[in-house]
């Protein structure tokens, strides 16, 4: 009676994904005008079972489709052209509860998987990567860094609001420290109360524009190279100068912005782990939020061929056939398929991993340095395969490619992920 029961409920709970699922996809299909097929039929992204996702992260994955296509959509243009954030999606990512994926409940947060968040990050990126970069920062860096290195005093004051309110920002680079991150100048000194007060500037810092918490890594000890720097928590309401907005090639909703700090004054308590662990923090952290980049690339990747291959098969035709139906166009999208495919479960190999504790530095960076490539790829391809319309601002498509550049480049560049796999091999091959 004991599995009957069991049963039932599994049942009833398949009925009730399938209902929100059938709803989350019925405004997308309205927008691209699907046919309503079968979801093997129409769906060329059918999951295997490295991509097969939980009931929960289904849901994620159908919540925020939905907001992407109802909210983001109409407004991806209008931001991209004025290079600002919507405040009203920001507003509404924190709504939703996509501020806070993997914050526990007690903090305000959704409590969901580490691949929860790689989901919604992919879908916000399928319609506006700009969007989807400034929820995957928040969430894979900031939080994240709060949660696994912060102090309980930290966590109970920080984790609430950056759930529900609160932008975070995650600001290490520097003019003089992009891949050589460990050479940053900015310095820290302690006072003789045991607060700190903090001196210098950042550069090219994600979601600098609109942030009001920041994490800030900064020497305190120069003597000591690398092992001198020291992460600590802070508001902007008390001194974080935000000296420029970047004017960029891509991503333009997304501000990257330089900040300064002139006698930046912290408390003791906004200390993040340990004095000098700073650099530990930083290379832990980089590395998960890899597979968010990664994630990114290839939601960017799914959008610009979702839009291609609908006007391709749908709405061109020349010498009387639609330019899909030509088998030379056919073997192009076949192989943008295998390569994406190739890249999603790369991006999803990894995120599992890391849920499961097991290593996955190398995933990590297999997965960002092919995603980037493909992203780079199929919306370039996309472009050329939407012909004139393509090359123009009218559907988009050349946005996707635009937005593509920065994944060889932001959390680690195309040539340090080689380094990285690079030694890895070293260390797996030597002396064999």
């Amino acid at each position: 009676m004991m599995l009957f029961s069991r049963t039932s409920k599994a049942a009833a709970n398949a009925r009730r994904v399938t209902l929100m699922r059938d709803a989350a996809l019925s405004g997308y299909r309205r927008q691209f005008r699907v046919s309503t097929t079968s979801r093997a039929e129409e769906d060329i992204y059918s999951p295997g079972p490295l991509l097969r996702l939980t009931d929960e992260e289904e849901m994620m994955r159908e919540s925020v489709a939905r907001f992407a296509q109802d909210v983001v959509a109409p407004k991806v243009r209008d931001m991209d052209e004025q290079e600002k954030m919507s405040p009203e999606i920001i507003k509404g990512l924190f709504d939703l509860g996509l501020m806070g994926i993997e914050t526990s409940v007690d903090h305000g947060g959704a409590g969901a998987s580490f691949t929860s968040a790689i989901v919604a990050i992919e879908e916000l990126a399928k319609v506006d990567p700009s969007v989807s970069v400034l929820c995957d920062v928040h969430n894979t860096l900031v939080n994240t860094v709060v949660r696994k290195y912060g102090s309980q005093e930290l966590q109970d004051k920080y984790l609430p609001i950056l759930s529900t309110e609160k932008l975070g920002s995650f600001a290490l680079s520097e003019p003089v420290s992009g891949s050589d991150a460990f050479a940053l100048k900015t310095r820290a000194e302690k006072t003789t109360d045991g607060d700190y007060i903090i001196n210098g500037g950042k550069m090219w810092i994600t979601n600098g524009g609109e942030a009001e918490i920041f994490l800030i890594f900064a020497n305190l000890d120069p003597s000591k190279g690398y092992k001198g720097i020291t992460c600590f928590l802070a508001e902007k309401e008390w001194g974080v100068q935000i000296a420029k907005k970047e004017i960029k090639l891509g991503i333009r909703a997304s501000s990257t912005a330089a900040i300064s700090f002139d006698d930046l004054h912290i408390p003791k308590e906004n200390l993040v782990g340990k004095e000098g662990e700073g650099y530990k923090i930083a290379i832990g952290i980089l590395n998960e939020g890899r597979i968010g980049i990664a994630s990114q690339m290839t939601g960017l990747a799914m959008g610009a061929m979702d839009k291609a291959l609908y006007y391709c098969y749908n709405d061109r035709k020349q010498f009387g056939q639609y330019i899909g139906d030509f088998q030379a166009m056919q073997h192009q999208f076949a192989e943008a398929a295998v390569e994406l495919e190739a890249a999603r479960l790369l991006t999803y190999n990894a995120s599992r991993l890391k849920e499961a504790e097991r290593p996955f530095v190398k995933e990590a960076a297999m997965a960002k340095l092919y995603a980037s490539q493909v992203a780079q790829k199929v919306s370039g391809k996309a472009i050329e395969w939407m012909g004139g319309v393509g090359f123009t601002r009218e559907l988009g498509i050349e946005k996707y490619w635009r937005d593509s550049m920065i994944g060889a480049i932001y959390e680690g560049t195309s040539n340090i992920q080689k380094t990285t796999i690079g030694k890895f091999l070293e260390r797996h091959y030597r002396g064999k």
